[in-house]
């Protein structure tokens, strides 16, 4: 272990090994220059005792290694040199500087003269390499053994016996040079293990950091295996894979284990992993408890997914290997050899390979759920889960089968989707229901059965209703309505042309809707009246008695489902947006022939009027949509209809300012004549209405001559006035010409009263239907002649 010191110590010890080195590398070169052999050697291996040192870090040990490492490139070709001119037999060289004093130096300066010595070919590459991995054993330091077999390594990764080499020797050669990196990778990776349990307790830590700096090292060993020629599948198989993962097995270090795994899947080829699936997957289970497993399992998944896409012609390897099984049962068995392993740890293994299943067969749909059952058995026995992490990891499990078929319906199929959602949270069940119908509209998929339909519902329940006495009160205004908007736009998708069947889905969606409470009715019922409505325009002329629960698809039974859904929203309570529903309702019922179903709808609407609509300016939205709604409806007989307009018109009077009064009742005028052919013509109570609404604005003024002192703006005399016109050109004789003009003057009148208010904006109206009834004179024809005895002047 490194001495105690500080970052100002081990600088000092860096810069004095690097001033030993420097000094003793020039006057190595200076007796190279000189061709001393002997001065060469002693000033190499003086140099080389510098990195003997144990006070050093491994990140600046790398330091000073590197200006050795520098210097021995020069030294190395100096022998060479000497070898060729033949001063020196490079057998006779390999002896010499066998006999440097020291250990270390010696063994750097004996791999260097072992790499002159392949070089030469004067002996078989296996020989020289079989030697110096085995004379590498005489330095078990940690730092210093694994910095020396690097350069092993490094010097011998372009001299190995492979095929196709100038150094290729007999038929064996090949299986020497794979037992050469094997032995090399073997020994460094003992002590790099070694590092850990040197020290005290305390710098356990410490020493982790430090040896994940030095990992690389290591690594590259399974590097320079992986770019063998002569390894091919089945010297990997029979070989290679065993030794390397009999080694990670048996050092059971967490770093290590962890390292070499990584490295055998991102060096060797995809293909190999995957014809030896079973056996790197059954090394799996024996790592230490602490490994990160999962995060290697899932790059291995990935690799070989992405691998599997590359070409159609590899896909038939992947049934043939059964990888998908294979998989699976390691993942099981390491769930089950890691006990304490996190939920998050098993649900990303899932998560990997449901991704590795969707991309290798996503035709298999009893993979998905095979996975999600898996992934199911684990979670049972939790109770909703807690930790984001794991939440995260379970919204893209259930995320992944969406993206990929782009088909909600899929995903309906498989049984243990639901299942897997249950164990979410309610705010991520939300989330989760969202990303359900984003990717239903993304993807304008169509829905359309009644048990997919139940399903899906199913499925997005936390946006439906209320989970667990959960209250939405927590949730942000802007974020609620868009969840329901959400919603309220899946309802609008849900189509099937079979009548029968899309009455069953206005049912099913009809169920759930109504467990929504009052903040949600307002937003989904609408939905559903208006499809519901668009399935009454199709079934348009259709009849027939609702008996028991079997009945077809009718405009009577599609009514009763309304009328129950608007009743829960009118419960909510929310008054307007039910009387507006009612109103439609009435005028489909109207286009259905069905007069009782329209009246009932009407009076529903004018029940809600007469004891929910309190507020002033609701009811004026109310009255004006009521009489709309009514002006248009012809089915009613004379009973009904006089009933309707009664009430319409008293509830019209009865408004809380004369304005509104007066505009409510010269609407109602349009009751009593409409220009349908079968419509209703009553001069009598149009001109009625009219009159009444001219005492109505005649009480306004006097109202506010008494308030305000002046009697204020002649407008609503001057809209009466166009709605008389309005009738006058409809021909109704109760409306004449004497009538009009009486009404111009009596403006006038107003006008130029003393309490009369200018009103710019009331002047340019009055002007304004002036010109229309000038316009209309010039205009020739029979109305011309109806409009002549008005004199606007």
């Amino acid at each position: 272990m490194l001495p105690d010191g500080g970052a100002d110590d081990e600088e000092r010890w860096l810069a004095e090994g690097i001033a030993g080195v420097q000094q003793n590398a020039f006057y190595m070169h200076r007796a190279v220059d000189s061709n001393n052999l002997k001065d060469a050697l002693k000033y190499s291996a003086q140099m080389l005792s510098e990195l003997r040192t144990s006070r050093l870090s491994p990140h600046k040990y790398y330091d000073l290694y590197m200006r050795a490492f520098d210097e021995m490139r020069k030294l190395e070709m100096f022998f060479r040199e000497e070898t060729r001119r033949g001063s020196c037999s490079v057998v006779d060289l390999y002896e010499l500087v066998q006999h440097a004093g020291n250990v270390l130096p010696r063994l750097y300066l004996l791999c260097t003269v072992g790499s002159v010595y392949i070089k030469s070919k004067e002996a078989p590459a296996k020989d020289v390499l079989k030697d110096l991995v085995e004379m590498c054993r005489g330095i078990q330091h940690p730092l210093r053994g694994l910095f020396l077999r690097s350069y092993l390594s490094q010097i011998s990764r372009d001299k190995l016996p492979d095929i196709g080499s100038e150094y290729e020797g007999d038929a064996d050669s090949i299986n020497d040079a794979v037992e050469f990196v094997l032995q090399n990778f073997i020994e460094m990776n003992k002590l790099w293990v070694r590092m850990q349990q040197q020290g005290p307790v305390r710098e356990k830590e410490k020493r982790g950091k430090e040896r994940n700096e030095l990992r690389d090292l290591v690594g590259k060993n399974l590097h320079v295996l992986s770019q063998i020629e002569g390894v091919d599948l089945d010297m990997y198989k029979e070989t290679v894979l065993p030794r390397i993962l009999e080694q990670v097995v048996n050092c059971k270090d967490e770093l290590a284990q962890f390292y070499l795994m990584d490295c055998i899947i991102q060096v060797f080829p995809d293909e190999y992993h995957l014809q030896t699936l079973e056996t790197l997957l059954s090394a799996f289970p024996q790592l230490q408890p602490n490994v990160d497993i999962k995060t290697v399992l899932s790059q291995l998944m990935d690799r070989l997914s992405s691998y599997a896409t590359t070409s159609p012609e590899v896909l038939p390897e992947f049934l043939q290997v059964e990888a998908f099984a294979k998989f699976s049962k390691a993942i099981g068995k390491v769930i089950e050899a890691q006990v304490d392993m996190p939920v998050v740890g098993a649900v990303t293994l899932y998560v990997s390979l449901l991704t590795f299943t969707l991309r290798v067969h996503p035709d298999r749909l009893d993979y998905v759920d095979q996975v999600l059952g898996a992934c199911v058995k684990k979670l049972s026995g939790n109770a909703k889960l807690q930790d984001s992490r794991a939440t995260k990891q379970i919204v893209a499990l259930l995320s992944a089968p969406l993206e990929k078929y782009s088909d909600i319906v899929t995903a309906l199929e498989l049984s243990n989707y639901p299942r897997v959602m249950d164990y979410l949270d309610n705010s991520t069940t939300k989330v989760m229901a969202l990303v359900i119908i984003q990717s239903i509209m993304k993807n304008t998929a169509c829905i359309s059965t009644s048990d997919k339909i139940e399903a899906l519902f199913d499925l997005i329940k936390g946006l439906i209703k209320d989970m667990d006495g959960a209250q939405d009160d927590e949730l942000d205004d802007d974020d609620f309505k868009e969840e329901q908007s959400s919603v309220a736009r899946l309802i609008h998708m849900l189509h099937n042309d079979d009548h029968e069947e899309m009455l069953k889905i206005l049912c099913i969606v009809q169920k759930h809707i109504l467990q929504g409470g009052p903040k949600r009715l307002p937003f989904t019922v609408p939905s559903l009246v208006f499809s519901a409505l668009k399935l009454v325009r199709r079934l348009q002329g259709q009849d027939g008695d609702v008996i028991g629960e079997e009945v077809p698809a009718t405009p009577k039974k599609i009514f009763q489902i309304l009328h129950q859904t608007i009743e829960a929203l009118s419960c909510v309570p929310s008054p307007e947006l039910a009387l507006r529903l009612y109103l439609l309702c009435a005028e489909a019922a109207n286009d259905c022939d069905l007069e009782p179903v329209a009246y009932e709808f009407f009076t529903q609407a004018f029940i809600l009027y007469e004891e929910e609509i309190a507020d002033s300016k609701a009811q004026i939205t109310a009255i004006h949509l009521i009489i709309g709604t009514l002006q248009r409806m012809n089915i009613f007989g004379v009973e009904n209809r006089d009933t309707l307009t009664h009430k319409t018109t008293g509830y019209s009077a009865k408004l809380l300012k004369k304005p509104d009064q007066c505009r409510a009742v010269y609407a109602c005028s349009h009751l009593f004549w409409t220009d349908d052919q079968d419509g209703i013509m009553d001069g009598e109570r149009v001109l009625l209405c009219l009159k009444r609404a001219l005492r109505i604005a005649n009480a306004a003024q006097q109202m506010a001559n008494v308030t305000r002192g002046n009697s204020g703006s002649v407008a609503l005399f001057i809209e009466i006035l166009n709605k008389y016109l309005y009738f006058f050109e409809k021909g109704i004789p109760e409306i004449t010409n004497t009538v009009i003009q009486d009404l111009i003057e009596l403006i006038r009148a107003e006008k130029q009263s003393d309490n009369s208010v200018a009103d710019p904006s009331t002047e340019a109206f009055f002007a304004s239907t002036l010109r229309y009834i000038e316009f209309q004179k010039q205009k020739g024809g029979s109305l011309s002649e109806k409009y002549e005895q008005i004199k606007t002047t």
